[in-house]
């Protein structure tokens, strides 16, 4: 018997009926030869602490453009806070932490450089529309490892295809919506409680608000620090879904009431404020002038990615690529192709 034979058992013995099994994953897209040592799913996850779009992640922003402090909050760093709070409730229920850290860790790689302001450019210039959640898709299907993705199996893809709420609801109602697993329906909830909390912290250390702001009755049911509302969110999500019948995924109407009040004051305030909007207006400048260059001279796109010819439709592969910077790739890119460079008179 194998090493991933014997943690496979293991799985079997202790997790619970409702988790979903390394041993029973629905497989991948492709065939590959199993890794004798890793169980499918950390094998999966693995792969993508390995990939390059993980790596670049660190220099992807959060909510604060290209921050000179050493505390706020990247695109990296949000991806860590999610999985361990996915870890920690996925734990407590007694589900598979393998498939829970996979589709966490993946849920984000197709985000833009500049956040959610890139997205929202991309989803209005590009003519496919733009979702980061399908991009993330996209980077570990096809993009990765030169064009030949990261084939996972079909429980991180679904999980990372469905982890995005936006302002809509968030806990799914309608079964048709739901993911495969109860792992891919802990990551949906462990990433609001990761950035309604991050968000407030980063937004109160640049002064954006303080916390005196964040409505009176949210700190009095919700706690009165930043790790105190993150310790109720947990433990009220484990709780109600502990009394659940079917271990349904759920915050509980009174819980899900302060988060969604949390959450619009942090729309209200932070997201939408001048100074982070103002910020927000001038990247969505970068990424449009960017995107119609690359159009209009593909033979440039080739230069610049290094490539013989295009892998797909012109439009597709320039929006992969805008997709894929970091801030500070974008930010040199555009000003070495927009921006007059200083004369240099040789002496």
């Amino acid at each position: 018997m194998t090493i991933r034979e014997r943690l496979e058992e293991k799985e079997a013995l202790i997790l619970s009926p409702y988790a979903q099994l390394s041993k029973h994953s629905r497989g991948r897209q492709r065939p590959e030869p199993e890794c004798d040592i890793r169980p499918a799913f950390q094998h999966d996850r693995d792969k993508i602490i390995h990939c390059k779009s993980f790596r670049r992640l660190k220099h992807k922003t959060q909510v604060f453009l290209a921050p000179t402090g050493d505390h706020y909050r990247t695109r990296l760093t949000h991806t860590l806070e999610v999985s361990q709070i996915a870890r920690t409730i996925s734990k407590s229920l007694g589900l598979n932490e393998d498939l829970v850290e996979a589709i966490a860790l993946g849920h984000d790689l197709g985000h833009t450089p500049f956040g959610h302001a890139g997205e929202e450019v991309l989803n209005r210039i590009h003519k496919y529309g733009f979702k980061h959640y399908e991009q993330s898709l996209r980077v570990v299907d096809i993009l990765e490892r030169d064009g030949k993705g990261l084939n996972l199996t079909i429980e991180v893809r679904d999980g990372i295809l469905k982890h995005s709420k936006g302002k809509g609801e968030i806990i799914i109602k309608d079964k048709n919506d739901k993911p495969l697993t109860k792992e891919a329906e802990v990551v949906r909830v462990a990433d609001i409680i990761a950035y309604i909390n991050h968000d407030i912290d980063d937004a109160i250390t640049g002064r954006v608000i303080s916390e005196k702001d964040i409505p009176q009755d949210c700190k009095r049911f919700l706690g009165t620090t930043h790790s105190k509302r993150i310790d109720t969110m947990v433990r009220g999500v484990i709780k109600e879904t502990m009394n659940s019948e079917d271990m349904s995924i759920n915050f509980g109407e009174e819980l899900e009431f302060y988060i969604v009040k949390l959450r619009d004051f942090l729309y209200e305030r932070v997201y939408d404020n001048d100074i982070v909007h103002g910020d927000s207006l001038k990247c969505s400048r970068i990424i449009t002038d960017l995107y119609e260059y690359f159009l209009n001279h593909p033979d440039a796109f080739l230069k610049e990615t290094k490539k013989d010819d295009f892998y797909d439709e012109e439009a597709i592969c320039v929006c992969d690529f805008i997709a894929s910077m970091t801030d500070r790739y974008a930010f040199n890119l555009f000003e070495r192709l927009f921006l007059p460079l200083p004369w240099n008179i040789p002496v």
